[in-house]
């Protein structure tokens, strides 16, 4: 059976989310953000999600929708305000409707690439001898205090690439492949948008960035 992993709608991409599950969401601002799979997530009905994103986004946008909804019980964020979303993230988190994870840019996507690679954690001086590194084991490396930081996988990774043949290989434009290729191979299943679909052979073996043995289902959104 020939190998096809295209889907016809983000509904489809999207079978199996579940309530209370782990969601790995690409996206550096709206750089690569994948807002129609955001979308469906919105329209799929699931909640007591622990969404891991670089940051909530403006008022009204879809990842601070579904902040507002209370449809996140825990958010794993590198800058969860900023002056966009002053209300509605900040309102939700004044609530207590959601717990928050702060985490380094750096150290949220190594921790995704422990998760992909089967590692057990790493060290990092990043947060050595901070409010971020309470609880956690640290050792003194080189002179320098470093953390222990733990994998973070996912159930699912929602991601934007911009090309993707059948077989799910995906191509990226420029800022937009951000967190993808990390994502991508940590989570248990892996959903792209896609700008648009190619043939197989298309893609240049030589710049294809995130292989689809990492691709579960793509679907095609347009430009």
């Amino acid at each position: 059976m020939a190998i096809d992993k295209r889907v016809a709608s983000c509904a489809e991409a999207l079978e199996g989310v579940k309530d209370g599950q782990t969601i790995l969401l690409g996206g550096f601002g709206a750089a690569g953000m994948p807002v129609d799979l955001i979308g469906a997530l919105l329209d799929s009905g699931a909640k007591d999600l622990t969404l891991v994103t670089n940051n909530a986004g403006g008022d009204g946008s879809p990842i601070a929708t579904l902040i507002w909804e209370k449809r996140i019980a825990r958010l794993v964020c590198s800058y969860p305000r900023s002056v966009d979303n002053a209300h509605w993230v900040h309102q939700r988190w004044v609530e207590g409707a959601f717990e928050l994870e702060l985490v380094p840019q750096g150290t949220m996507s190594e921790r995704m690439r422990a998760a992909g690679a089967g590692l057990g954690g790493f060290f990092t001086p990043t947060a050595g001898g901070t409010q971020l590194a309470e609880g956690k084991e640290t050792r003194m490396i080189n002179g320098r205090v470093h953390v222990l930081e733990d994998p973070l996988p996912g159930d699912f990774a929602l991601i934007k690439a911009r090309l993707a043949d059948r077989w799910g290989n995906l191509t990226y434009h420029k800022a937009a492949r951000n967190f993808g290729p990390t994502m991508a191979s940590a989570a248990t299943v892996t959903v792209v948008e896609v700008d648009r679909f190619v043939e197989l052979g298309e893609l240049d073996p030589e710049v294809i960035v995130t292989p689809g043995i990492f691709v579960d289902k793509v679907v095609e959104v347009g430009a």
